[in-house]
């Protein structure tokens, strides 16, 4: 009888061990979109970029965490006119590889919305008109590290910016 209770205790004791390790993963920072602040590996969302969220008050945006790590991705999708009001991009930051292909696509949300860099941007890109189609899309690939920072004209000061980052 002894070697059967010592074998419950035993499966018992795997049994919670496998528990903790499967729970710790989902709670350590992983690929959640974490910007490294935390102490994981991540990237961080460089100061010029925070300032740029911060100082317009960019909807979506309550700080670095609100970045998402899309490194390692060929291709990313941001959707604009995101949120309750329709008057934000998501995700508002995003990590990217040099020469991944970002694609901006409209929600029809929010009314008629474009995509323009701010003078700060690394790079200058413009979608062109403002459109509220739904499924309206716009691409641009970046092929070198630096700050993308956009915004949409006609929401610009109702706080429609975003920022992509991007890395080498």
């Amino acid at each position: 009888m002894q070697k059967q209770t010592d074998r419950r205790t035993f499966l018992a004791a795997a049994g919670a061990t496998a528990a903790t390790v499967a729970l710790a993963g989902c709670s350590s920072g992983g690929d959640n979109g974490s910007n490294g602040d935390n102490g994981d590996s991540g990237p961080s969302v460089p100061d010029a970029v925070d300032s740029y969220l911060s100082d317009n008050s960019a909807n979506g945006y309550s700080g670095p965490s609100d970045a998402v790590d899309e490194t390692g991705s060929g291709s990313v999708t941001i959707s604009v006119g995101a949120g309750e009001n329709g008057l934000a991009f998501d995700p508002v930051a995003v990590f990217v590889d040099a020469g991944t292909e970002v694609t901006w696509e409209w929600t029809g949300n929010g009314g008629a919305h474009n995509v323009v860099s701010a003078d700060s941007s690394a790079a200058s890109f413009d979608s062109g008109e403002a459109v509220a189609e739904q499924g309206t899309t716009f691409s641009q690939t970046f092929d070198s590290a630096g700050n993308q920072l956009y915004y949409c004209t006609p929401h610009q000061a109702a706080g429609m910016h975003g920022a992509v980052i991007v890395q080498e």
